[in-house]
């Protein structure tokens, strides 16, 4: 199990779409989970589910550029609480930019712990030290206050609502890599 970040409280490692099959559908088949996430459209068993993380590891593995959505993982259990995300960012017809995302989502009974704002933290700092990204943005629905807290705690600056991903209308958030030379970005 290839673990590419550990926190003091989580292991954020690739989906292993067999053995976490079962685990990603209870956070993923959860309507309140998804509200936010995408077309809100909510998986139909564990098979389909797997069926997604097969899709979700071999995308990444072909576009092999360092980016991922992996799981996070409690150290403690060993339960999967929920996916951080770094990725290009789609444009309106889904093609994808310059511009990479951090993003997250997590199961309800993990909300409020933290562990968001730990994960993101530590996906940020691999892609400004790793992928020598200059800036990484996130994108939230206006109306997920709590990604938006999730945002403040990182730093982000807020830049409004956009269009400019996903063909919908997004809250822009953006972090700047502390180490990039300002007078050439």
């Amino acid at each position: 199990m290839p673990i590419h970040f550990e926190t003091d409280r989580l292991l954020i490692r690739d989906w292993l779409p067999e053995d976490d099959a079962e685990q990603a559908f209870e956070i993923y088949g959860d309507p309140i989970v998804m509200q936010f996430i995408g077309s809100g459209k909510i998986e139909e068993s564990v098979e389909t589910q797997r069926l997604l993380l097969q899709r979700i590891v071999s995308r990444y593995a072909e576009v092999n550029n360092g980016t991922g959505a992996w799981a996070i993982a409690e150290k403690s259990s060993g339960q999967i609480v929920g996916t951080v995300i770094l990725k290009q960012l789609p444009d309106g017809e889904g093609q994808l930019t310059q511009d990479y995302e951090i993003g997250w989502n997590l199961r309800q009974a993990s909300w409020g712990k933290g562990y968001a704002t730990e994960a993101a933290q530590t996906a940020i700092a691999y892609g400004f030290q790793n992928l020598n990204l200059a800036v990484i943005y996130a994108v939230t629905n206006p109306a997920n206050h709590a990604s938006i807290r999730v945002t403040q705690r990182l730093g982000m600056i807020p830049l409004g609502k956009t269009q400019k991903y996903y063909g919908v209308e997004t809250e822009l958030f953006k972090l700047e890599n502390p180490s990039k030379d300002k007078t050439h970005s």
